[in-house]
């Protein structure tokens, strides 16, 4: 019985964060930061499509350990490992790091110790989103930056391609996030790659699954090995951020489980088929429940640090 009490305490706590954060933060100290890291995302979608969804994938990991506070970023240590080689993260482009420290660099230039590697993420997630078709909404800023991984956190808090719908709103509700902000957050799978050991299971055992899109998958991903061969999230539209994922879950063709998990006789069946025929919808909750994500646990004030290498704590 005491869930629900649980729940509301953590809503509660999401909105009070919330209320901490202002779109406006820099506008005084560092106004040119939406325009520098605007830029730098630019370049790097235009180089490589796959920047835009590693750097939102990155968001969505670093938000969920521990709040939006950029802890993924940091370095492992002798003496305290970090999260980005364990669980769900020991998967992800490395490559992303360095985007990340680039854009941070370009920011330190315009404003010396002023901006946050987590308001830097959190940015950066909106101009992917945005740059690959996607909506825009006004990012609310003001975090600070973790003095700590938390490392233990990742394999526990992240559900994984396998989840079932239970645990994917059990894991949602624990950051006060609803289940329609579980299914308009999933529309992220619209853009980006997953690997064939993670989906494997998904094309060679599961029921629900469109017998023409898992023989067509089973192509690239073998019964055994090749897991890392890579197949679109979204097999439609890849690097468009548009509706097409939930286009493919009506259809049978989710990649992972736990995609298809949104459209599976279950309650978010008809948020899922609004989604699929409206992606005006779509786009209008999925700028919502991002800023929703990135209001997960912020530290503000006086708590964390802005750090000025992304990798290491200032001391």
């Amino acid at each position: 019985m005491r869930r629900p009490l649980l729940l509301a305490v953590a809503v509660v706590l999401v909105a009070h964060a919330h209320a901490q954060l202002s779109p406006g933060f820099y506008s005084t100290s560092c106004p040119t930061v939406h325009g520098v890291v605007r830029q730098a995302m630019s370049q790097a979608v235009m180089n490589d499509t796959s920047a835009g969804p590693a750097v939102l994938r990155l968001f969505y990991h670093d938000c969920f350990v521990g709040g939006c506070d950029a802890s993924v970023l940091l370095d492992d240590t002798p003496t305290a490992p970090g999260e980005k080689g364990v669980g769900p993260n020991a998967v992800g482009s490395t490559a992303v790091f360095g985007l990340v420290d680039s854009i941070k660099t370009q920011v330190e230039a315009a404003c010396p110790a002023t901006v946050s590697c987590a308001d830097i993420l959190a940015l950066a997630a909106r101009d992917s989103v945005n740059l690959l078709g996607g909506p825009s909404w006004a990012v609310p800023l003001g975090r600070r930056d973790a003095l700590a991984a938390n490392r233990s956190a990742v394999s526990t808090d992240l559900p994984g391609p396998e989840a079932d719908f239970g645990a994917l709103v059990a894991a949602f509700a624990a950051k006060g996030l609803s289940s329609r902000d579980l299914a308009a957050l999933s529309g992220a799978h619209t853009i980006g790659r997953a690997s064939c050991g993670s989906f494997r299971t998904r094309v060679y055992c599961d029921a629900n699954v469109s017998p023409a899109f898992a023989s067509h998958q089973r192509q690239s991903c073998p019964a055994s090995g090749g897991d890392g061969a890579l197949a679109p999230l979204d097999s439609l539209t890849p690097d468009e951020f548009d509706n097409g994922y939930y286009r493919n879950l009506v259809a049978g063709a989710g990649l992972l489980h736990s995609d298809q998990e949104l459209f599976n006789n279950g309650p978010v069946d008809s948020v899922v088929q609004l989604y699929s025929a409206n992606a005006a919808a779509f786009s209008s909750d999925f700028a919502a429940s991002m800023i929703k994500l990135g209001s997960i646990s912020p530290l503000t004030g006086s708590s964390g640090e802005v750090r000025l290498n992304c990798r290491k704590m200032n001391s």
